[in-house]
């Protein structure tokens, strides 16, 4: 039993917006079929650090497990007369195309609901259906949307460059997003008996993921920028942020300077301004923490109750994971017989938990499958 195993996804989504988040509505339990074309979805192809695993993706692998793969071509009529026939059994159609693509195949929203009237129909896009930058058809990318919506030049000190985030945030917010607004369309069908169109875009998500900074430049009447020593986030006070250690780094979040003062002796520290001194308050502590080991200095710190961790690499977190035994790592071996470590499912649920049913599929491997379940024809 599981908390979802009674749901049916239609997913023509790729990259990773549509197929995180019908990934995450897999694991609990739904049956997600993805629809792509003929030749597999374009992620399938896209090289991490210059390599495929035997053939596929990495990313691919990390997003598409649970699910089963449907084939078709969807410019041929009789793949789309299959894709409405299948739709009468499902709950949900999601995609991701750009805005209108969908509706000049055929594929839209009124088609779907002509056959199914209480249907689920989910759109994740770049930009919204709406407005001026989707009137503009501009393509619709993390990293695109990290630098048009203010993120990436929030980040880092005063005089670096713009830096994106080291992996897709505003691509998994959005995911989660839309994840949300499926399972909130859902309990509307099942409480009130209607469908609905769910519209989730990257850059709204984007907006979304600022809205603490957003509300203190618009409610304080006020901007930010970086600052100069580099204070973690732009808009807060010093000491939080990164500091180098004689045997690498550590983070130290929100805490009174003068506990800080007295907790590594230095007077001086405690009689600046967390914000109007920022600069001169981290490059005091910068330098007089290098003197100690990441280790020591976190055992210190936390021990008086200030909040601080060591700077690792993934690689680092990824081999305590093993060594625990996490169930956020897990072995999947698909129908070649390939075994896949790939991460879980970030929810826990106590009585119907995520499980790991079907490994990432090869193009098509269920068209056959699905199709005969309808009585339909590719």
């Amino acid at each position: 039993m599981q908390a979802l195993d009674s749901l049916r996804i239609l997913d023509f989504t790729q990259m990773m917006l549509g197929p995180f988040a019908t990934q995450l509505l897999a694991d609990l339990g739904a049956d997600v079929i993805k629809v792509e074309r003929p030749a597999g979805e374009w992620e399938r192809t896209l090289a991490m650090m210059g390599e495929l695993v035997d053939g596929d993706s990495a990313a691919f692998l990390a997003m598409n497990r649970n699910k089963r793969s449907l084939a078709l071509d969807l410019k041929d009529r009789t793949a789309r007369e299959a894709l409405l026939e299948l739709a009468k059994t499902c709950d949900v159609v999601v995609e991701n195309f750009r805005p209108g693509v969908m509706d000049r195949l055929g594929l839209g929203y009124d088609d779907f609901r002509e056959v199914k009237p209480d249907i689920i129909y989910c759109s994740g896009s770049g930009w919204g259906r709406e407005g001026v930058f989707a009137d503009q058809n501009r393509p619709g990318q993390d990293l695109l949307i990290q630098a048009m919506s203010g993120l990436a030049a929030a980040t880092g000190r005063r005089d670096d460059p713009p830096t994106p985030a080291g992996t897709a945030v505003v691509d998994h917010a959005a995911a989660m997003n839309l994840a949300v607004g499926i399972l909130a369309a859902v309990v509307a069908r099942n409480t009130h008996g209607i469908g609905q169109r769910v519209d989730v875009d990257l850059y709204s998500s984007a907006i979304s993921l600022q809205c603490q900074e957003i509300s203190a430049q618009l409610n304080q009447k006020r901007g930010y920028e970086r600052s100069t020593e580099g204070i973690g986030q732009a808009w807060l006070d010093a000491p939080f942020g990164l500091y180098e250690v004689a045997d690498g780094w550590i983070a130290i979040a929100m805490a009174p300077l003068p506990l800080i003062a007295d907790l590594l002796q230095l007077p001086p520290l405690a009689d600046l301004d967390p914000w109007h001194d920022r600069d001169e308050a981290k490059a005091m502590l910068g330098t007089v923490v290098r003197g100690w080991t990441a280790d020591e200095l976190v055992e210190h710190l936390l021990a008086a109750g200030v909040w601080s961790a060591r700077v690792r690499t993934t690689a680092e977190a990824v081999a305590e994971l093993a060594a625990q035994g996490s169930d956020l790592l897990f072995e999947s071996v698909d129908d070649a017989g390939r075994t896949l470590t790939l991460v879980g499912c970030p929810i826990s649920l106590s009585r119907t938990p995520w499980q790991a049913r079907l490994a990432p599929p090869r193009v098509g491997q269920h068209t056959q499958e699905i199709l005969d379940g309808v009585g339909a024809s590719s």
